[in-house]
């Protein structure tokens, strides 16, 4: 694949990469732009590497972020991984850099960037990122954390290979990735454990989970109920597929509300497509997965109105 090969010739002409991905990383966002850098620093020892953003929000046994001045960003380039649209990017810096980069698979509304390489089709960035290690092996390294990180990506954003993005592909990059010296079950095992406050969401969201009759849901968690709970925002990304996995559930927005007033918008469905409705309300994302945001609960209603739509409009 020539962008493939596009990239590599922008790294190797560089001495100083910055790689960046989205705020409130999950992680997708840390295996892929951490998993890049590792391959880089593997493949290129005499080369500044350093990935950049801010808290990891949990996921520090995954990887840490680096401190990056604003010097270092002269005359040198930037990758951004799996961040569809350029408000997103973790860290206001990323456009000091010499020339930009975008790795993603979400779909490409916001081409950014000097050069682009989006694939919608792939499970994940991580996986895009493998795949720019296979089609470049011949001079790149993979490094054993560099196949931890980005098992652990693909691993989150398949829902450990339960989602239609899933394939064949898929499969094959992450048995090749297990090839490598890590412990596949210790990082499952972190990736899915959860604290007893998130457990006791869990049962929250499943008592009071509302479904209409053409499996349109709907969960409110407002701040008050985080505060009881003692939870932030990035910790509710752990229950957010719950409701999948009831029979009657087709589509379903989770509500939750930020300490500013204003709620995010986590949005899933098991077919109608959704990404077109959380664009309309300040997001985007998969035709599948998306997010999006509410200001009041005036807006709150009016995206579970479109969902139910959606899903009505599904079933006939």
């Amino acid at each position: 694949m020539d962008v493939a090969k596009d990239i590599l010739t922008k790294i190797k002409a560089y001495q100083t990469i910055i790689i960046h991905r989205h705020q409130r990383p999950d992680p997708d966002a840390i295996g892929s732009q951490v998993g890049l850098a590792e391959i880089l620093r593997a493949s290129f020892p005499e080369k500044k590497i350093f990935q950049a953003g801010g808290s990891v929000e949990g996921l520090e046994f995954l990887a840490e972020m680096d401190e990056v001045s604003d010097e270092t960003y002269q005359n040198a380039l930037v990758i951004v991984t799996d961040t569809a649209n350029s408000p997103r990017i973790s860290g206001d810096d990323y456009n000091l850099g010499a020339e930009l980069i975008k790795i993603d698979h979400h779909p490409n509304d916001d081409p950014y960037g000097d050069i682009v390489w989006v694939n919608p089709k792939a499970s994940s960035c991580s996986e895009i990122i493998a795949d720019f290690y296979h089609l470049n092996q011949d001079e790149l390294i993979m490094s054993n954390n560099a196949a931890r990180l980005l098992y652990a990506g693909i691993i989150g954003d398949t829902g450990r290979f339960l989602y239609p993005s899933t394939t064949s592909h898929t499969l094959e990059v992450a048995a090749e990735l297990m090839t490598y010296d890590f412990n596949a079950a210790e990082l499952n095992r972190e990736l899915e454990q959860i604290p007893m406050s998130v457990a006791k969401l869990a049962g929250y969201v499943y008592q009071n989970i509302e479904v209409d009759a053409h499996g349109a849901a709907k969960i409110m968690l407002p701040q008050s109920l985080l505060n009881e709970y003692g939870i932030v925002d990035s910790e509710t990304a752990a229950i957010v597929s719950l409701p999948g996995v009831i029979d009657e559930v087709l589509a379903w927005g989770i509500f939750v509300e930020q300490p500013e007033g204003y709620y995010r918008v986590r949005l899933r469905s098991k077919g109608p497509v959704i990404n077109e409705l959380a664009k309309k309300h300040h997001g985007g994302g998969h035709p599948l997965a998306s997010g999006a945001n509410a200001k009041n609960q005036k807006e709150i209603n009016e995206i579970y109105s479109e969902i139910q739509q959606l899903c009505k409009e599904y079933k006939k």
